[in-house]
């Protein structure tokens, strides 16, 4: 049986917006939706603050299923979550 992860895609209101097999492509997307207001896109994971890069977001989600992520700046935020088909 093969694992096939994929990765939703959500806004301010918790409107889906989308769903990507591809982080990078996903991380493009958040972070464009983010970059709104006048301060830096950041991460959110387990209530700390990072600086968002592909490579975060990869080692964040690497062995985990069914787990958010929230992108946040003044002018939008952004929840990336993980999940995987099932038959």
């Amino acid at each position: 049986m093969t694992k096939i992860y994929i990765y939703c895609l959500f806004d301010t209101l918790d409107n889906f917006l989308g769903v990507y097999s591809s982080l990078k492509a996903i991380h493009r997307d958040a972070i464009k939706m983010c970059n709104r207001g006048s301060t830096s896109v950041m991460m959110l994971d387990a209530g700390a603050y990072f600086t968002p890069s592909l490579t975060r977001l990869r080692n964040t989600f690497k062995g985990k299923c069914d787990y958010g992520i929230r992108y946040m700046s003044d002018g939008g935020t952004a929840q990336i979550y993980k999940t995987k088909l099932k038959e």
